[in-house]
This record gives C-alpha cells, structure tokens and sequence, in this order.
C-alpha cells in the first residue's frame, strides 16, 4: 500500500474515477445530477490537494482532499488548510485506512508550511479525528460561505466539532485565542465548510 498525492486536476483519469465512486458511495448525488469524474469538486481557488490511499494494484481504498487559505483570525494572518471529502471504501473500513491517510494529510500540512489545520466533522466521528493526531477545538465554530452569505458550523440541524491541528509556532502561541470563538474561514460557496 502507498498514498499518492496529487493536485486534483493532476489526479490521473483512473484513480479520479475510482474517487468519485467512493465519493458517490458516501454521499450519493440526486438523480441525474452526478458531473463527469474529471470535473473539479473543489474551487482552485483553495489549492486542492488530492491524497489516496492505494493498494498494489492501484484500486483506491481511502481518499481525501486538503484545502488551503490565508485566514485572519484576531488581528493575524494564518495559513490554515483544512480535511475534505474524507472517504474509504465500503468494503476496506475497519482496517485503519482511513486514520492512515488522515495522519498522513496532517503531516503534509505540516511539511507544506501551513500554521494551522482546521476542519469539521460530524460529532460521531471525533474518536477517529484523534486517532489520528488531530484534537478538539472546544467551543469553536468556523464560519464558511462567505461574509455576504455565511455558513457556519453550528447551524440548526448540525452536529458538527472543530477539530485542529497547531503546526507553527505562531499558530500554538495563539491557540487560546481560536477557542471558544468564532473562526471566519470563508473558503467561498463551493466548499462552504471544506
């Protein structure tokens, strides 16, 4: 097995079809709805890179997109970047694929500079967000959409934690502050909450 990286528009035919299938498995598109394999799922804009876990015939069993954005939190400028589209095949869960690739992305954020990851999940899921190195934000609600049409985590209806990651120096300095408060990231009205 091997994770392969790849910016998503570079993600080769194969591997980006067998992506969507997963994508698909999880979260089915209405009926008639569903866009060709080789279109982007995510606004340039936020840099997507595309991370896969393979086995040795390159069947994808796990894949995942981190995004990425300058975001200003309490005066500061950050580079933060964020999980999406986290996904392992049906048949492949349980075997510690998805917490693999997980980590993985989190290291990436860390060797690709990043200060900070951010991201949401749904509550259920918080044990395996920290099996994989990443921790609770407690109280934290990240803003998405945009400022004219904002989206936030803590909606009617969702069930959502903050989880976070603190890579640079910078960025632990100024944890406290990203606590119980509320985090404008504003990826735009493609990823709303990436």
């Amino acid at each position: 097995m091997r994770i392969l990286s790849f910016p998503e528009q570079e993600t080769p035919s194969d591997l980006r079809v067998q992506v969507r299938e997963l994508q698909e498995q999880a979260w089915p598109s209405p009926p008639g709805s569903l866009a060709p394999a080789d279109t982007p799922s995510h606004d340039p804009a936020l840099r997507p890179l595309s991370m896969l876990l393979v086995d040795d015939e390159s069947t994808v069993l796990a894949a995942l997109d981190i995004l990425s954005k300058e975001i200003v939190h309490a005066g500061r400028r950050y580079a933060a970047g964020g999980l999406s589209t986290v996904v392992v095949a049906r048949e492949s869960r349980g075997h510690g694929y998805g917490r693999r690739l997980v980590a993985a992305a989190r290291e990436t954020m860390v060797t690709r500079g990043l200060d900070l990851g951010l991201f949401t999940c749904d509550s259920p899921l918080r044990a395996f967000y920290e099996g994989a190195g990443w921790r609770v934000l407690p109280g934290a609600v990240l803003i998405g959409g945009t400022p004219g049409d904002p989206f936030p985590s803590d909606r009617p209806g969702f069930d959502k934690v903050t989880m976070a990651g603190f890579f640079s120096a910078d960025a632990r300095r100024a944890e406290a502050s990203f606590r119980h408060s509320r985090i404008e990231l504003y990826p735009g009205q493609i990823d709303k909450l990436w």
